[in-house]
């Protein structure tokens, strides 16, 4: 139908398919609705419906939302999640409570990438007619919090002793690996075996929803002393990094752990001696260490550029704005700053400009183990196949 006002002519149509059907202008402007509207925008209908949950969208929405990464900060480890998103301004945009099972123990979240977090809790077991945590396993879920979706991993071989996990995502989207360095309770028929010689890796594949051992292991991550159930590892460039703990001081890092897509390992020197208030972290897209000093009050912030020929640069060292007796509890990158968690504050560093701003997280009135992780909105699907372990979220315990 036309009409014609003042000489101007207007067509208009009662089609809205014929304005649809250009789904790349479509989903280009969808891809900005953040995904908890996006849910809702699948019941308009089929074609909305086929379009957000297609690959190619989910895709677009992903890059999108990665322009616009926040901090997602679980400050509390309990059975239920309670979880912090913080934008740019150091403001809390959003709290999410994440529902839990009720016959889980405490959880953490160790990782986060693209959307999903990986967290990990001790399963129970009975202890001489008593039930108690079994603190030689742990239980992996990946975790979705905005499509409120969660995937409980198979558990891997039984464990003398805790074991470590560290999370590589890749090459594809929605693909990941896990590596788990256990103690076998059984190797060889030998009788007696070291326990260094018991100590293995195995890893499951998003790819295969199993997992494969890879077999004795010359190197065992440390345990953080920050967190009873976490490692402290990050993920950077397709690689996985651990630190392993000093001959002289368990608690203290003696060099780095690291390992790649494919499964390989390697060793990496530290830059020199650090302390037990050490993090690895991804900053500017590279492997860095971040060391507190307690007793000078200092931070040193080191960056591995060439991982072909290993060499640590000092980026920055800079006094810290609070006192030694004000416990360092988690540190994280996102691009190019760094976010510190103390026993009473919460502080962003440009170690660009040496400038250091402080946080008014008021909402956040406990911690206990709290951790923080650069953070993006997505659809991904917590295991890029259906499983029938999958886990789906009650409504009525929604965001």
């Amino acid at each position: 139908m036309d009409e014609t006002t003042d000489g101007c002519v207007y067509q208009t149509t009662d089609k809205w398919y014929d304005i649809e059907h250009v789904e790349n202008v479509l989903a280009n402007i969808l891809s900005r609705v953040p995904v908890k509207s996006l849910l809702v925008c699948k019941s308009v209908c089929k074609r909305w419906r086929r379009l957000i949950s297609s690959q190619a969208f989910i895709d677009v929405q992903l890059l999108w939302s990665q322009k616009n990464s926040v901090y997602i900060v679980y400050p509390y480890m309990d059975m239920m999640m309670k979880l912090y998103l913080v934008n740019n301004s150091g403001e809390i945009t959003k709290s999410i409570n994440f529902p839990y099972c009720d016959n889980l123990s405490l959880l953490t979240v160790v990782c986060s990438f693209d959307g999903l977090l990986c967290c990990i809790n001790y399963p129970w077991k009975v202890d001489s007619g008593t039930v108690v945590e079994d603190v030689t396993d742990v239980e992996i879920r990946i975790c979705n919090p905005v499509t409120k979706k969660a995937l409980l991993l198979p558990r891997g071989s039984p464990s003398k002793e805790k074991p470590s996990i560290g999370v590589a995502f890749g090459p594809k989207i929605n693909e990941y690996k896990i590596f788990r360095f256990f103690n076998a309770k059984r190797i060889s028929l030998a009788r007696h075996q070291s326990r260094v010689n018991r100590r293995q890796c195995e890893v499951y594949s998003s790819s295969t929803g199993s997992w494969s051992v890879i077999g004795r292991v010359p190197y065992y991550p440390m345990h953080s002393s920050h967190s009873p159930l976490g490692s402290n590892h990050v993920f950077v460039n397709g690689k996985i990094y651990w630190f392993i703990a000093s001959n002289e001081d368990p608690l203290i890092p003696g060099s780095i752990l690291m390992a790649d897509i494919e499964e390989t390992f390697e060793t990496i020197n530290l830059p020199k001696e650090v302390t037990e208030h050490s993090y690895l972290v991804n900053l500017e897209g590279h492997l860095s260490l971040v060391a507190v000093y307690d007793e000078d009050e200092i931070v040193n912030i080191w960056i591995l550029k060439d991982m072909n020929e290993p060499k640590w640069e000092l980026k920055c060292s800079d006094h810290i704005p609070f006192s030694n007796d004000e416990c360092v509890e988690f540190v994280v990158a996102r691009e190019n700053e760094i976010f510190f968690i103390t026993s009473n504050h919460h502080y962003i560093y440009d170690p660009e400009h040496g400038f250091w701003q402080e946080l008014d997280l008021s909402s956040i009135s406990e911690k206990k183990f709290p951790v923080a992780f650069a953070y993006t909105e997505s659809l991904l699907s917590c295991g890029g196949r259906m499983d029938p372990r999958m886990e789906y979220i009650s409504d009525k315990r929604s965001i």
